[in-house]
């Protein structure tokens, strides 16, 4: 369909004042940006572009590095301050978060573990200053928000997510430095055992989400006989009768991988 010179002088006219609206709004000229638009388009128009352009803007912290292979996020953080790797860490998602202090000396673990679960919000110079170090090694994004991460339910999640002599190292060394906050984040873990405490559905839905082949079966390797039976109780006679072959046939395993 042919396009009208009236219609191509609109539509270039509209980018104009939008896209001076967008250097406006980046240098934090928001409500001239508003009026600008206001006038050039119309109420109702102005505010659908703004939405557009501020939604646009308003990018989480540390975006650049969500996708980084964990192994280099590691390296990159070894030799920051704690207080500036619990902060990136508390901004990524708690599998890859466990992923990178795995990658940290141990030494380490437990510090940064306890700075981030004491963390609630993030000030925008923290913020700037972590995505500083960033900078230098790979790349980020300044925000201008605070931004609300990490805590002790984050911490609980990572440490739910690492191998069970990391957990423990980790928990000794923080209940010797910080006995309160060591004593909260035991209390929030769930640990394998303690599925003897739940109820049966819960059981029930829970064994729906594992896989029956592998983990289940690594689970219940070094399992107390209590949670066999729970277990048992809890799936098909058949299951049950899969299962113990399963543990039979798997095995002398590492303890760190159950």
């Amino acid at each position: 369909r042919r396009v009208t010179p009236e219609v191509l002088e609109q539509v270039f006219n509209e980018f104009i004042t939008v896209a001076t609206a967008d250097k406006h709004i980046r240098s934090g000229g928001i409500d001239y940006a508003r009026e600008m638009l206001e006038k050039a388009l119309g109420q109702e128009r102005a505010r659908e572009i703004l939405t557009r352009l501020t939604s646009h803007l308003r990018r989480r912290p540390f975006d650049a590095v969500r996708h980084t292979d964990p192994v280099h996020l590691a390296s990159f953080l070894q030799n920051e301050h704690p207080q500036t790797v619990a902060v990136i860490m508390a901004h990524l998602d708690p599998d890859k978060a466990a992923q990178v202090l795995l990658g940290l000396p141990p030494e380490r673990q437990a510090d940064i573990i306890r700075r981030v679960a004491t963390l609630d919000r993030t000030s925008p110079e923290m913020l700037r200053e972590a995505e500083k170090v960033l900078e230098r090694k790979a790349s980020a994004i300044v925000s201008q928000e605070s931004t609300a991460a990490g805590g002790i339910n984050w911490a609980v999640d990572v440490l739910n997510r690492v191998d069970r002599t990391t957990e423990k190292t980790i928990m000794g060394l923080l209940s010797a430095d910080d006995p309160e906050l060591a004593s909260e984040i035991s209390q929030r873990m769930f640990l394998f055992d303690d599925i003897v405490n739940l109820d049966d559905r819960t059981v029930q839905r829970i064994l729906r989400e594992v896989d029956m082949n592998r983990d289940l079966p690594l689970a219940l390797k070094a399992a107390k006989e209590e949670v066999w039976r729970k277990i048992m109780n809890n799936v098909s006679k058949r299951t049950a009768e899969a299962l113990r072959e399963a543990v039979e046939y798997m095995g002398p395993v590492r303890i760190r991988d159950v």
